[in-house]
């Protein structure tokens, strides 16, 4: 039998366009900086740079959780951090979300987000966003309403791009719709632990219209690191790490990279050796074949 092609490495490490901008192929995720040491926020912040991750996810709503005390305390930690050093703002693609609303929950409409990015802009210290993003769709606003307020801050210079977060392709294409500015990015929760995104067309959508997607939480929350896994799961892991010499959150992150959908995987660690570490999963190999077995063992089921 004839298996050219069949093995080749799927796992692709190069560099990621959010519309004409370049990223690296692993991002940081900012829900988990919280506090106040501008000092560690810093060493963070300089790690993930010299590692690649050039995308820095932020939004107005991280600081509620992870040991945070209130809403917008990563984006201020984030601002201080730029403010104390600002040579590191240029290396970055600063990106930010809103749209959540505790209690509410969800608002994108026009009056809202003028102010919520604004305030955003306070926090951060900074005169412009490069993406921005609506972190969870508002379905009592019209499409219409949000896209124009969207284009508005395009046009007032205060965000570079824009993007969604938590939608269905349904509601990107209705945005998508009313929009001038393309729509850069789509940010979904992607993983062995949720893959969801495989199956109801968000990384096809994503690839017909050239957007990027964001995956957060690619780990699984940490689940794929653990033993609460399917046991065919976790062998499986555990072997493709010993012959790619890493270990599971390396052979689960290059699942992540290895879709040809290109997506950038949202790292949250604290961790500045597991930062340093995760840069490794960009030059893995993994084949249709092993993409293929995890995907069976973790769904429990053989492919048709």
């Amino acid at each position: 039998m004839n298996t050219s092609g069949a093995d080749e490495n799927l796992v692709d490490g190069s560099a990621r366009l959010l519309g004409d901008k370049p990223v690296g192929a692993l991002g940081f995720g900012c829900w988990r900086l919280v506090g106040d040491n501008v000092a560690e926020a810093t060493t963070r912040i300089e790690t993930e740079l010299e590692c690649g991750m050039t995308l820095i996810d932020n939004a107005d709503v991280y600081g509620l959780d992870w040991g945070g005390k209130a809403f917008g305390e990563s984006e201020t930690l984030l601002g201080k951090v730029l403010a104390a050093s600002p040579e590191l703002r240029p290396r970055m693609v600063l990106a930010s979300k809103g749209s959540i609303i505790p209690g509410v929950p969800y608002a994108a409409n026009a009056l809202y987000l003028n102010a919520a990015v604004d305030a955003s802009l306070a926090r951060l210290q900074s005169e412009h966003i490069d993406l921005y993003q609506i972190h969870r769709p508002d379905m009592f606003t019209h499409p219409a309403e949000t896209a124009a307020a969207l284009d508005g801050l395009v046009q007032a210079g205060k965000i570079g791009r824009v993007g969604v977060s938590n939608y269905t392709r349904a509601q990107s294409d209705a945005l998508r719709h009313f929009l001038k500015a393309p729509l850069v990015s789509v940010q979904s929760e992607y993983s062995l632990n949720h893959l969801e995104p495989l199956r109801d067309g968000t990384l096809d959508d994503c690839m017909r219209h050239d957007t990027a997607f964001l995956a957060w939480s690619p780990l699984g929350g940490g689940a794929l690191l653990g033993q609460d896994l399917p046991p065919a799961l976790g062998k499986l892991l555990d072997a493709l790490a010993e012959r790619e010499s890493t270990d599971r959150a390396g052979i689960a992150l290059a699942f992540v990279l290895a879709h040809p959908a290109k997506p950038v995987a949202l790292l949250g660690s604290q961790s500045v050796a597991r930062m340093k570490a995760a840069q490794k999963a960009t030059q893995l190999t993994l084949t249709r074949s092993d993409i293929y077995a995890l995907i069976e063992a973790a769904e429990g089921v053989p492919l048709p």
